[in-house]
C-alpha cells in the first residue's frame, strides 16, 4: 500500500502544479485583454479627438462652443492649461 500512497501523493503535487500553471496562465490572459481594450480605448479618444478639433478648424463645429465644451470638461489644472483655459 504505501507504494500506492506514494503515486496519489504525486499525483495531487502534479495536479497543484498543474493547476496553479493554468491559473498563471489565466491571469496573464486577462492581464493581455485588459492591456488591449486600454489600448483601444485610448486609440479611439485620439481619433475622435483629431476629428473634433479638424471639425473646429473647418468651422464646422462653432469654436466658441468647443471651448465651452472644454471649460466645463476640464478640471486639472495641467489639462486647462493645454487648452489655455484659465
Amino acid at each position: 500500500m504505501p507504494k500506492l500512497d506514494e503515486q496519489i501523493d504525486a499525483l495531487e503535487t502534479r495536479l497543484k502544479q498543474l493547476k496553479a500553471q493554468q491559473q498563471r496562465i489565466d491571469a496573464r490572459r486577462r492581464s493581455i485583454e485588459v492591456r488591449r481594450t486600454r489600448k483601444d480605448e485610448t486609440r479611439r479618444k485620439i481619433l475622435v479627438g483629431a476629428i473634433v478639433l479638424a471639425k473646429v478648424q473647418a468651422g464646422e463645429i462653432d469654436e466658441k462652443r468647443f471651448r465651452q465644451w472644454v471649460d466645463e470638461a476640464l478640471s486639472r489644472p495641467e489639462d486647462r492649461a493645454l487648452f489655455e483655459l484659465p
